[in-house]
């Protein structure tokens, strides 16, 4: 029984390796696209004999797991195996038969055949070319040549020369052209070897048994590397009293060898110039030069909310024509909000070229009620920063990813969108305010420093100057800090704050200012710091 179950199926593979593969090409249906990676539907039909087939299907990705390879084909019809290859030519056998291929490869051998001619043809009259100059040097230190002899020797050398090098320039421009055109049979030969206008692209070799000859449809699945997807925003305000018109859009990117047109679009989060993003302001602990004391670290990475936010980073550039997205892209695209991801499905076709650039794709425009304060840090950064706060924000499907920020009609930068973070209220900086001036000067009169006994004692005095330049009131959100000690024998105290709101464990000092229309106010903070005097701090 075993011999006959061994016969049988090396009699199934021999008729399957005895007949030809039938070429076919699959066509993008649609593309699932991941942060790092797409998941590709593929469609195609073949028309198959009844039995063992092995069917070559073109125009797959040439980066795909093999492991995620599925094919869907109807009941009739048995997937026997399926292998991947992006080198068929050289992994497979070429038909040489074939009436193009056996064409071109005449054509090749011939050119060759003239190139070693011409070769040849070159090489005898250069040795011939070099014995006529030997012997015009030989001619010309014989003294027994007489004025008529010697002018017929240079007649015959200069007409014998000129015909010798005029028939090598020659010969080099006719083997010039035979490269030319062998490389240009070269190539054509490769074209016809990989089946004409699929040079490039991946492979599947599928092994199938049809029960009932005739034409099959074939459906392909598998995941590939070679594409992604980041979400980016256009925010848009015109006024700090009006919403925030927000156009949700993706940049999609893939290289996956194969061109993707006309395909339907699902995007999904399942598998981010100048920084116009908020800094964290850190608790300030104070160091000894060279001493190993441990300091706070700056944390990365980290979602931090209003109380601990500075911004920095900012441009001013103009964008002369930015005309408002119309809202009817949103009755296109469909957001579902499942436990673990958001997926966004795009009725419109697009088509995304295998090329390594980014390509806009809009999902959804999204009008988002927004209260506008102002913010500044003078110690990290001497300007204002318009920040734009946003309540309830989870039932907008926010992702992270950057923001081109236009206010008032103006282009001034960018910034980033984190939703992921604790906080109620989601703060979006909006770049910085030039008409909110702001001064950090040292008190010099009120700073110094005093040595008692073992320690040394330094005071440091600021004085904080805001003024409000524009025509309407603005609220200002300000925040300074003053050092925080990390061992006992620093000692550190809090002399003026001027009304803050301190926090002892960050050393934060808050104030909430309302600013009248060129309204300037002035705030002093003061601090003192004592430690031993045969010590260095280096970051105080």
């Amino acid at each position: 029984m075993k011999k006959i179950i061994f016969f049988l199926a090396m009699t199934v593979t021999s008729m399957a390796l005895a007949q030809k593969p039938i070429f076919v090409s699959a066509k993008v249906k649609a593309a699932t696209v991941y942060f790092n990676s797409a998941e590709i539907s593929q469609t195609t039909s073949a028309m198959l004999p009844k039995g063992t087939s092995e069917i070559v299907i073109k125009n797959v990705c040439n980066y795909l797991n093999e492991n995620t390879i599925q094919i869907g084909a109807p009941s009739t019809v048995t997937v026997l195996s399926v292998q991947f290859t992006d080198n068929y030519i050289s992994e497979y056998d070429i038909d040489e038969t074939n009436p193009a291929i056996k064409k071109v490869r005449d054509s090749i051998s011939w050119v060759k055949k003239e190139i070693q001619k011409v070769g040849i043809q070159k090489n005898s009259y250069s040795k011939t070319l070099e014995l006529l100059d030997k012997n015009q040097q030989v001619s010309g230190v014989n003294s027994g040549l007489n004025v008529i002899d010697l002018i017929k020797m240079v007649d015959y050398y200069t007409l014998k020369r000129t015909e010798i090098s005029n028939t090598i320039t020659s010969l080099e421009e006719k083997e010039t052209k035979l490269n030319k055109q062998l490389a240009n049979l070269n190539a054509k030969l490769e074209t016809n070897t990989k089946n004409e206008d699929e040079i490039s692209n991946g492979k599947l070799i599928v092994q199938v048994m049809n029960e009932v000859a005739g034409n099959v449809d074939f459906e392909i699945n598998y995941l590939t590397n070679a594409a992604t997807w980041k979400p980016f925003y256009d925010l848009r305000a015109n006024s700090i009293g009006e919403p925030i018109q927000m156009m949700y859009k993706a940049e999609v990117t893939q290289n996956s060898g194969i061109d993707w047109k006309k395909v339907k679009l699902t995007l999904s989060s399942g598998n981010p110039n100048q920084n116009n993003q908020a800094p964290i302001v850190n608790p300030w602990f104070l160091r000894y030069q060279n001493d190993e004391i441990q300091v706070a670290p700056m944390a990365s990475g980290r979602v931090i909310n209003m109380d601990e936010m500075v911004v920095e980073g900012y441009s001013t550039l103009k964008k002369k024509d930015l005309k408002k997205a119309t809202s009817s892209v949103s009755n296109y695209t469909t957001i579902t909000e499942n436990q673990l991801n958001i997926s966004f499905d795009i009725d419109i076709p697009y088509d995304i070229l295998s090329n390594g650039k980014a390509h806009s794709v809009a999902l959804k425009e999204i009008k988002i009620p927004a209260t506008f304060k102002y913010f500044a840090a003078p110690r990290v950064e001497k300007e204002a920063f318009l920040m734009a706060e946003i309540v309830d924000y989870s039932k907008y499907n926010l992702l992270k990813g950057d923001a081109n920020i236009i206010f008032e009609g103006m282009y001034v930068g960018k910034t980033t969108i984190n939703p992921s973070q604790t906080s109620d209220t989601l703060s979006l900086s909006m770049g910085r305010d030039k008409k909110i001036s702001i001064k950090r000067d040292k008190v010099a009169d009120k700073s110094g420093t005093k040595f008692l006994s073992s320690k040394k004692e330094q005071t440091f005095t600021f004085d904080i100057t805001v003024r409000n330049n524009k025509k309407e009131t603005a609220q200002l959100l300000l925040k300074d800090q003053y050092p925080l000690s990390p061992s006992e024998e620093i000692e550190i105290e809090l002399v003026q704050s001027d009304g803050a709101k301190v926090n002892v464990e960050t050393g934060i000092l808050t104030w909430d200012l309302d600013l009248k229309p060129n309204e300037t106010k002035k705030i002093r903070i003061s601090y003192r710091v004592k430690y031993p005097k045969d010590k260095v701090i280096d970051n105080l």
